[in-house]
């Protein structure tokens, strides 16, 4: 693949659980140390699991970024500033018509809504922010990000629920590809470890409630899993044309080869039981990047560590790819960032081709029978080809991005 349609990632931005910076995530990630706590003592919700982004304090942003967006886009902002200082790209210097912005998000401003909400009832309107609406808007997070940089290309926020960082991805990719921009910014951010949401998810039977051993919670495919751990975190990556990188010196890490995108029309919450929408999402995005499933070295799955999930996902694996490449979820590690999963895991798929490593999956002790699937739990050393990111939302939206190292 060349010309146009050769995607290449310049840089990245992570602020997860797993660390401050994509250095620390990754290395958290390949150790496979989880970071789930037991929450909630001091919240309106019962007891839950979480993994928080330790030590993150908004001062860092500096002025009214450290007072007005919500916990979203601020964590959208610190992973957005660490990708393009990564990228070797100085915002004052660029063409800002060239440049897009498409950031993914399940929630949006969530804690805002919530909080400006419990002000209302308990006060009236005179003790909201006059800043809730602007905050709680879902495009208020690809705002904040063009405003920060100076990006007046196209922008927007995406929603496909947990897959919308690696839909963003899809689309900024899309972007170059058509020419419609000559760098694009994109990825995930999400921060709902709010009572709604937390009530929310533990009504449907999502969440976790392995509270005697929370770093033991996140459990993808392993036959004692019960759910996921909510998580909050920000991922962004700078795209490039390859030769435009190359024009300009820039350093690749990998390559976008392809991107798929379907839906299950299935359920408002479980999969298909056969993978049939993510194994359409997984073929088209192998059409783009030229390959076939044999192909396929090394798969970096959605991975929730829900019963009905896992085995869905497992199921269309193991139908897509006999050969038996090596999976893996880092969830276990971070927790679900619900939007931002796509684009995290994106990035660790990235550092995974760029350095030949499979991370392993945490906390698989005695994996599902019913899963066959070749599923490290140590890191695996060795030359990686091309690589899948995979992500799944509520709705039976699916997206799944080809990378292959430079």
């Amino acid at each position: 693949m060349t010309g146009r349609q050769d995607v290449c990632v310049t840089g990245l931005g992570l602020v997860t659980p797993a660390g401050d910076g994509w250095a620390p995530g990754w290395e958290r990630v390949c150790k496979g140390l989880p970071t789930a706590v037991l929450a909630g003592e001091r919240e309106t919700v019962p007891p839950h699991l979480a993994c928080r982004v330790g030590g993150f304090d908004p001062v860092r942003l500096g002025g009214a970024r450290a007072r007005r967006p919500d916990r979203c886009a601020q964590l959208a902002l610190l992973a957005a500033r660490e990708a393009l200082a990564d990228a070797g790209l100085d915002p004052a210097r660029w063409d800002g018509a060239r440049v897009a912005v498409i950031v993914g998000s399940g929630t949006g401003g969530a804690q805002t809504l919530e909080s400006e909400h419990r002000a209302l009832l308990a006060a009236g309107p005179q003790d909201m922010s006059p800043y809730a609406v602007p905050a709680a808007l879902g495009n208020s997070l690809a705002a904040q990000l063009t405003i920060e940089f100076g990006a007046s290309g196209a922008s927007c926020t995406v929603n496909t629920a947990c897959a919308s960082g690696a839909t963003a991805l899809g689309m900024a990719r899309d972007l170059l590809v058509l020419d419609r921009c000559d760098i694009a910014l994109a990825g995930g951010a999400d921060a709902a470890i709010t009572p709604f949401y937390v009530a929310g998810f533990d009504r449907i039977g999502a969440l976790s409630h392995r509270f005697g051993d929370p770093t033991g919670a996140p459990r993808a495919f392993d036959r004692g899993r019960d759910g996921f751990v909510i998580g909050e975190g920000a991922g962004m990556l700078v795209l490039e044309r390859a030769a435009d990188a190359r024009a300009r010196g820039a350093r690749t890490r990998a390559r976008i080869r392809g991107f798929g995108a379907s839906s299950d029309a299935h359920h408002v919450v479980r999969p298909h039981p056969d993978g049939t929408g993510l194994g359409t999402a997984v073929r088209e995005a192998l059409a783009q990047a030229g390959a076939s499933e044999r192909d396929v070295t090394h798969v970096n799955a959605h991975g929730t560590g829900t019963p009905a999930g896992d085995r869905a996902e497992a199921a269309a694996l193991a139908g897509l790819f006999p050969h038996r490449p090596p999976v893996t979820s880092t969830k276990p590690v971070t927790g679900h960032l619900l939007g931002a999963a796509g684009a995290v895991e994106a990035a660790f798929t990235v550092l995974a081709v760029e350095q030949g490593l499979v991370p392993p999956t945490a906390n698989l002790e005695e994996p599902d029978p019913a899963i066959d699937l070749d599923i490290p739990t140590e890191v695996r050393p060795g030359g990686l080809g091309l690589a899948l990111s995979l992500s799944m939302g509520f709705g039976g939206q699916n997206a799944v991005l080809a990378v292959t190292p430079d």
